[in-house]
């Protein structure tokens, strides 16, 4: 698995992670959001999360 360093992450559990290095193997990623009106980050989901 290549890391994207356009891409960085830290969110391990993800198939996508890169084990041992803070970034993502995608090319390219799914932003979106679960609030009508997203005002923190907290409100912001990556869509192309896939459990691990």
């Amino acid at each position: 698995m290549s890391r994207n360093t356009s891409i960085k992450c830290t969110v391990s559990q993800c198939k996508n992670h890169c084990k041992g290095e803070n970034y993502c193997s995608l090319d390219c990623v799914t932003i979106g959001t679960h609030e009508l009106n997203p005002t923190k980050n907290e409100c912001t989901d990556c869509k192309s999360f896939k459990l691990d």
